[in-house]
């Protein structure tokens, strides 16, 4: 049985490791710095992608979403494929092919081309995030190091996310959209160089045959439920919505089936049966949904409402992108002295106010502000607790399944966070959005879209006539984001119940036992 305590009778500790090992660290967070950044990075560069190519609503939506849709849909695969034929080998090539497909993205004349290109992205991102988690897992076999690391990789994740819109921001004040693609290139050459010499190789010594059936198993479970909530968050009950849960449902069970009868899965589904597992992977999920949706908002508001700079608007979340990554690192003696159970829950109290603060004022920049602060400090602290219950559930030789698990609640998160907050915010803005008399009907159309196009409207009309449908659409949009921030309230306190109900009363300094 798989049991988490501070100190178990009978399990040795691992060797500590000396300096290049925390070298190797550091160079294992370029691509999680990377990959977490572009989730998030897109939002503040989408006004200026719709002023240049132009998407429909839904375009807009997957040009976001095409990279994390394929990126969960791929990881399990990936992982299990780290597993078997390396994890730094698997590192490597998805590196290469992330900076080449970036350069891509970079110059897409398209909102097709740019979407095809994210989704390509994805494919290589996937190689990337389990290798990264995994190869902690073996580096760091001593328990107190492994913590530690785990805290650095948790808040260089959380980080990205925040620091994504900042980058952005940067960025878009001096260069056209496609710049937020090129910055792979630089960050990813360090990475090719320095892996090979520093970062030591670890597969599973029997990792069983593979299985291209699970591999396009899992790829049919994942992509058309995700596909589906997308369209029921944008086009309603009306939508193909419905069918696409249900077929990613079904072969949801069919996949699951597969491995518990499979002498050697691809995903060993005992793992879930560990109510600590289970749980954290949960709390991974609800927590990154509601981080992405809430930067998928707040990103368009400072700019296109409260009309800052791409530049400004970054900088008005470095607060909270600071105390993201201090509560990470924070939260780790705490969590050595106190069960997991309370310090989740406790840490998400922190993120219940900050969306609590968002839904009672949007018009206020210094409660936005804060309100991120409070947010970043329940969701870093959370991620660390829940991510090291999650690799120390599983043995050593499947730490590449179990980190794909663990990443595709994070990239599943990232998905949901767009396509459920982000479409539900869509669709109050459209049917609260009234087009104010005197607007052309071809303004008033794209207006109707989008907050970006509304707001390139009325700067278009100018006068009285484009005064009133800037205040239009800019009530629209915060009615619509008071809503979304009390839903994304709820999944903070979801998130907590399950924390206090299923990570168990022992302390989060874990160690496997069979």
């Amino acid at each position: 049985m798989i049991t988490a305590t501070l100190r178990q009778p009978g399990v040795v500790d691992g060797e500590r490791v000396g300096w290049r090992g925390w070298v190797a660290l550091v160079v294992l967070m370029l691509p999680v710095l990377l990959v977490s950044v572009d989730n998030t990075v897109l939002s503040f560069a989408l006004p200026a992608i719709a002023l240049d190519l132009e998407p429909s609503s839904a375009q807009q939506l997957w040009i976001i979403d095409a990279y994390p849709l394929v990126l969960a849909g791929l990881l399990v695969t990936m992982g299990s494929l780290g597993d078997r034929f390396g994890r730094r080998r698997m590192l490597l090539i998805g590196a290469s092919g992330f900076a080449a497909v970036s350069v891509l993205a970079a110059f897409a004349p398209t909102a097709g081309l740019l979407i095809a290109a994210r989704a390509l992205m994805g494919v290589f991102g996937a190689m990337l995030m389990p290798s990264t988690l995994s190869l902690l897992r073996s580096i760091f076999t001593n328990r107190d190091q492994r913590r530690f690391a785990i805290a650095v990789w948790a808040a260089a994740f959380s980080a990205g996310a925040a620091l994504g819109p900042i980058i952005g921001g940067v960025l878009l004040e001096h260069f056209a959209w496609g710049s937020v693609f090129l910055m792979s290139v630089p960050v990813l050459i360090p990475l090719l160089i320095l892996a090979p010499l520093l970062v030591p190789d670890s597969r599973d010594p029997q990792p069983g045959p593979l299985d291209p059936v699970s591999i396009g198993l899992s790829m049919a479970a994942m992509v058309p439920f995700v596909w589906g909530i997308k369209e029921l968050a944008v086009h309603g009950l009306e939508s193909w919505g419905i069918p696409l849960i249900v077929t990613g449902a079904i072969f949801a069970v069919i996949f699951v089936r597969r491995q518990i009868r499979a002498s050697t899965p691809m995903l060993d589904m005992a793992l879930f049966k560990n109510s600590a597992f289970s749980g954290a992977l949960l709390v991974n999920l609800l927590s990154v949904i509601s981080l992405v949706g809430f930067l998928f908002f707040v990103t368009q508001h400072l700019q296109l409402v409260v009309g800052l700079s791409p530049i400004a608007a970054g900088l008005a979340l470095v607060p909270g992108l600071l105390a993201m990554i201090l509560s990470g690192l924070t939260v780790v003696p705490i969590a050595k002295h106190h069960a997991p159970r309370i310090v989740v829950p406790v840490a998400l109290t922190f993120s219940l106010i900050g969306y609590l603060g968002v839904a009672m004022s949007t018009d206020n920049l210094w409660m936005l502000v804060a309100s991120f602060v409070s947010l970043g400090i329940g969701i870093g602290a959370a991620e660390t607790v829940s991510n090291e219950l999650v690799l120390a559930s599983a043995p050593p030789q499947k730490a590449g399944a179990a980190s794909a698990a663990s990443e595709t609640a994070y990239e599943l998160g990232a998905v949901l966070g767009t396509a459920m907050l982000g479409g539900i915010l869509t669709a109050i803005y459209r049917t609260s959005f009234l087009v104010p008399a005197g607007v052309p009907s071809e303004f008033a159309y794209d207006a109707r879209e989008t907050l970006a196009g509304a707001t390139h409207a009325a700067s278009e009309l100018g006068g009285p006539v484009g005064d009133a449908l800037r205040v239009a659409s800019t009530q629209a949009f915060d009615a619509g984001v008071s809503v979304t921030a009390l839903i994304g309230a709820g999944l903070v306190v979801l998130a907590a119940v399950i924390g206090a109900t299923t990570l168990g009363g022992t302390r989060s300094a874990t160690a496997v036992e069979h």
